[in-house]
């Protein structure tokens, strides 16, 4: 069977390459070998590069990498500045919501999409038939053409077609989809001071830090990330979306316009953490909507999963395999 592929970002930032590939075990390598995850492509052989470690190696490297800057690169006005911290002592953060995986709303702002009050959400585990979930199409901020697909979807569900989740389908989140993850896995952090990679089970993103965004991006699943510290806070700005994902856990599309912005922040005296993200796109909603995700924190060392093992029954759903690299 195919192994997919499935990049990570576009090819600008420095002409970095990163693929996750689902079903591949390895050694662990040398320190040169592991740091080499975290290098510039550029600056490694030239051809065509598919990172095949392990998570386990992957966060191993941060751990090497980010000992290193800390006491070699940062300056000393850096160190005394503190900047939030979301991934020492193995920390992860598991998302709330007990009914499933979905983003509440910031009061005083514009919501997102949300249940349909007359089809109500049964989540697994509660002694009933669970269900799929269903837009409220009267939500005024979507626009025509929007309702117009998510009723004809709607229907379908509701008349017994498997309604599509990306992550049973091994695809990548994409940007907000990605913080829609829920289940028990948690997610993690992996700060340095060039790069914060956020993981959540075999997904990936990667956030450029102080860096201005690239000129004449190319879609891709995650787009480009690029962050900055604000005191307590990771803030990072997100474009260069592709638009073959939904936005969320009710299948909203969208297109290639659609700008978020994340506002990263520990709360409640470290023991929870929230993410407040602004989402715009002036084809598909009339104004930007915002939502909101807490994770309780949890202290558990970081498990490699492999999404693609014994999934061979995807309903009307595949999982993507790339034929090639698509930046």
């Amino acid at each position: 069977m195919a192994i997919p592929t499935i990049p990570l970002r576009a090819s600008s930032r420095k002409s970095r390459e990163m693929c996750i590939v689902y079903g591949a075990r390895r050694r662990p390598q040398d320190i040169w070998s592991i740091a080499m995850v975290l290098r510039p492509r550029e600056e490694m052989a030239t051809g065509e590069v598919a990172m095949t470690f392990t998570l386990g190696e992957k966060l191993l490297a941060g751990s090497i990498l980010l000992g290193s800057f800390a006491a070699a690169i940062m300056p000393a006005a850096a160190q005394e500045k503190a900047i939030p911290d979301f991934s020492s002592n193995n920390v992860g953060w598991v998302a709330l919501n007990g009914n499933g995986p979905f983003f509440e709303a910031v009061p005083n702002e514009v919501p997102p999409v949300n249940q349909d009050p007359a089809h109500p959400f049964v989540p697994n585990g509660v002694g009933k038939q669970p269900t799929y979930r269903i837009a409220d199409l009267s939500n005024p901020n979507l626009k025509p053409w929007v309702k117009e697909a998510m009723q004809k979807d709607n229907a379908e569900v509701l008349a017994g077609k498997v309604a599509f989740t990306w992550n049973s389908s091994c695809m990548p989140g994409g940007v907000p989809g990605f913080m829609g993850s829920g289940g028990p896995n948690p997610t993690y952090f992996l700060q340095t001071p060039e790069e914060v990679w956020i993981i959540h089970s075999e997904e990936i993103r990667r956030i450029y830090m102080d860096v201005p965004h690239s000129t004449n991006l190319k879609p891709s699943w995650y787009g480009e990330s690029v962050g900055h510290y604000e005191g307590d806070t990771l803030v990072i700005d997100t474009i260069g979306l592709n638009d073959r994902l939904p936005v969320d856990v009710y299948r909203t599309p969208h297109t290639d316009k659609l700008h978020v912005v994340e506002r990263w922040k520990v709360v409640d005296d470290a023991k929870m953490l929230q993410v407040i993200f602004t989402v715009t796109d002036p084809d598909t909603f009339y104004q930007p909507w915002t939502g909101m995700r807490r994770y309780r924190r949890v202290g558990r060392e970081i498990s490699e999963d492999i999404c693609a093992e014994n999934n061979q029954h995807l309903f009307d759903y595949h999982i993507p395999v790339a034929e090639k690299a698509d930046f």
